[in-house]
């Protein structure tokens, strides 16, 4: 990979913008840093749409919640339609790129920009415009960029660049603005009464950092230049446009004398035939296939461990031309997925979603709700890693992983197979053994057969099978073959195991190069579980009436609680602290007192004849008034009030469990003498607690 890096300091945080890595298929892409907050964004440019009096350009801010550590709290556990601050960040985004394209211009332009970490210090979508004009401008799209878009606060009489949520809480202004080195192309504010000459200052603040921006992406391109053009090379892009090429010669030829015309789509099948038949005849004639390889080897793999900072865990996964991302989250039980299919009900507590977008192959296209090919990827990947996880008693989490395909030329789903054993022990998931997953393909004709091992697209195209085999040094995890001969005889089936087993240790040995095994600890940005068991007649006590037990544990401690029909309690929390806060309430809730144990009780109220005290969460006990001081007194106010600590013992537990204690911080009671007269006119005494 020829990977080009530029940074610069910006705001006080260094921000980073790196091209050629990943998603190498579009026209344009950058990974950009800011901090922990990291965007991907893709250009990709498809044809022109006929037809139209429009510049077709799509820009979508795709957010998914792995990118703040959470789980989607939907039924489906899968992100739903884009929010409003995603649709705006779009717009925004929008506003100051579509001036900048050429008048007239009418091929299909998508930006898809994708947040794949916060850190929670600000808002991303101030890197947005940023990210779609830096992947613009290292592409070969024409685009008269570049341009910048910072966020503007004002805070003690002062602009501030990209200030944090905490500073813009405190800020009078909120201003987004994007331009280019030369003007100010778009803004949108919101402030308090702020002066216009201060407001005019913030702008000119601004700029100043767009100019810092623009000339940043200037040098990415100086860099690492429209890097497209080197796709073009031997590969994938350079096949299709070779193929391209010629198919086009034949059907402008074919077209010429008019006797064609009006079956350009027939033409088109028998040029299809024809390509199928030449692939085929190089592989079965010659041994040659379309990458140069043999029909046993692995395309070269690179992976990266923990590429994306803040997510629970990660593994970036490439082999060839195919590149997957995979981003495991971890949850409480209470995240688990519903399961409600005609006589199946249940919940997963394991499960794995693949997203296959358009710019993985090059392509413009729709964003949005998952086919029917990516739940059939997501399901196969799902399947292949359930054999190795671990079970709720050993790791009480809900795991989520989300495969995000970010260039594909044949067998993404067992790249994601593969990063999804990679991200899990990233996260710490304490899976028995790495899987690794590979798709074989077949050329038969006759009794002749030759399997290829890790198949291109090109390939899986012109081939007769597609047989996709995940497996652990111990066996098979999952299968999945489809076939466009009539079937496959037992020879068949037994070369293509075993030449899989052989590419699959192989790749195996690639994972275990990069983490031999999980790792010891759960990210620091994961929830800490802890399992409290109660008894089962307790649980209600825990929950309190209306849920309001529930409710103050979780609101004082910042925890979660899930509770499970058989008395256990999930207890998820942000820190150690919070989390051993909230375990010790709920064992203290449902604890049962004895004879002869010791408290600190709080008084919660006074009678004529005692004090109550709260001993633990929701459990009282009563100090009878002669066990309050070592001497007799008048009155329980004379030596405790509402609020007051002291230890005490449990001396009683009546049939009704009510629990009766005795004081064992007794106060020493001093006459000090009074000018008041008591009874008979001597004086009154005025106590005072020694505590």
């Amino acid at each position: 990979m020829s990977v080009t890096t530029v940074s610069t300091t910006l705001g006080g945080r260094e921000l980073t913008i790196e091209t050629g890595r990943i998603a190498r298929q579009a026209n344009g892409s950058v990974f950009i840093r800011y901090g922990d907050t990291t965007l991907l964004a893709c250009a990709t440019m498809g044809n022109i749409r006929e037809g139209v009096d429009f510049f077709p350009l799509t820009i979508d801010f795709e957010v998914k919640t792995y990118a703040a550590g959470k789980i989607p709290a939907t039924f489906f556990r899968r992100e739903g339609r884009p929010g409003d601050r995603s649709v705006l960040a779009a717009r925004m985004t929008d506003r100051p790129l579509r001036p900048l394209f050429p008048k007239g211009m009418r091929n299909e332009i998508q930006l898809v920009i994708q947040p794949l970490s916060v850190d929670g210090e600000l808002a991303p979508d101030c890197l947005a415009g940023l990210a779609a004009s830096a992947a613009l401008h290292v592409s070969d799209i024409p685009f008269g960029g570049p341009v910048g878009s910072p966020r503007v606060g004002w805070i003690d009489g002062e602009p501030v660049i990209n200030p944090t949520y905490e500073q813009l809480a405190e800020s009078r202004l909120d201003l987004m603005l994007a331009g280019t080195a030369d003007a100010i192309m778009m803004v949108e504010a919101g402030a308090k009464e702020l002066p216009s000459a201060d407001v005019l200052t913030a702008l000119e603040f601004g700029h100043a950092a767009i100019r810092e921006l623009c000339a940043l992406q200037e040098e990415l391109r100086m860099m690492a230049g429209p890097w497209r053009a080197a796709l073009g090379a031997p590969g994938k892009h350079g096949h299709y446009d070779a193929l391209d090429q010629i198919k086009r010669s034949i059907m402008q030829t074919l077209l010429e004398d008019g006797q064609l015309a009006g079956r350009e789509k027939e033409i088109q099948h028998y040029l299809h035939e024809i390509e199928a038949e030449v692939v085929r005849r190089m592989i079965l004639d010659e041994g040659i296939r379309a990458d140069g390889r043999d029909t046993r080897t692995v395309r070269p793999i690179d992976i990266e461990i923990g590429a994306i900072p803040r997510v629970h865990g990660s593994g970036l996964f490439t082999r060839g031309e195919t590149q997957v991302l995979s981003i495991t989250t971890l949850g409480t039980l209470g995240d688990r997925k519903s399961i409600d299919w005609l006589t199946e009900q249940g919940q997963e507590r394991y499960f794995h979603q693949y997203n296959f977008p358009p710019y993985s192959v090059g392509e413009t296209g729709r964003m949005g709700n998952p086919g029917r090919r990516e739940v059939g990827h997501g399901a196969l990947a799902q399947r292949a890693l359930m054999a190795v996880l671990p079970d709720e008693e050993t790791f009480p989490y809900t795991m989520r992983v989300v495969s995000e395909v970010l260039e594909s030329n044949g067998s993404s789903s067992m790249a994601s197979v593969c990063g999804s054993t990679l991200s899990l022990m990233d996260a710490g998931v304490p899976i028995t053994r790495p899987v690794s997953g590979v798709a074989m393909g077949l050329l038969q004709e006759g009794d002749r057969f030759i399997v290829l091992t890790d198949i291109l697209g090109l390939e899986d195209h012109c081939g007769d099978m597609d047989f996709k085999v995940c497996a652990t040094d111990e066996g098979i995890t999952a299968l999945q073959m489809d076939i466009k001969c009539s079937g496959l005889t037992r020879e068949v089936m037994e070369t293509a195991l075993a030449q899989a087993d052989e590419a699959l240790a192989h790749i195996r040995g690639k994972l275990t190069e990069a983490i031999a095994e999980p790792r010891g600890e759960i990210s620091q940005y994961a929830p800490l579980i802890e399992v409290v068991t109660i008894p089962i007649d307790k649980i209600a006590t825990v929950i309190g009436p209306g849920g309001k037990m529930i409710k103050e544990i979780q609101a004082q401690t910042g925890a979660r609680l899930d509770i499970e029909q058989d008395g256990r309690v999930f207890i998820a929390a942000p820190n150690r602290d919070g989390g051993r806060a909230a375990a010790d309430w709920v064992r203290n809730l449902t604890r049962e007192v004895a004879i002869g144990e010791e408290f600190e009780g709080t008084v919660t109220r006074i009678f004529g004849f005692g004090a109550m005290l709260e001993i633990l969460p929701g459990k009282e006990g009563l100090v009878h008034i002669s066990k309050l001081a070592a001497e007799r007194i008048g009155r329980v106010e004379d030596v405790c009030g509402i609020g007051d600590t002291m230890r005490v013992r449990v001396t009683e537990i009546d049939s009704q469990g009510r629990v009766n204690l005795e004081r064992l911080d007794i106060p020493i009671v001093v006459n000090l003498g009074s000018d008041e007269e008591g009874e008979g006119g001597a004086p009154r005494d005025r106590d005072y607690r020694d505590r």
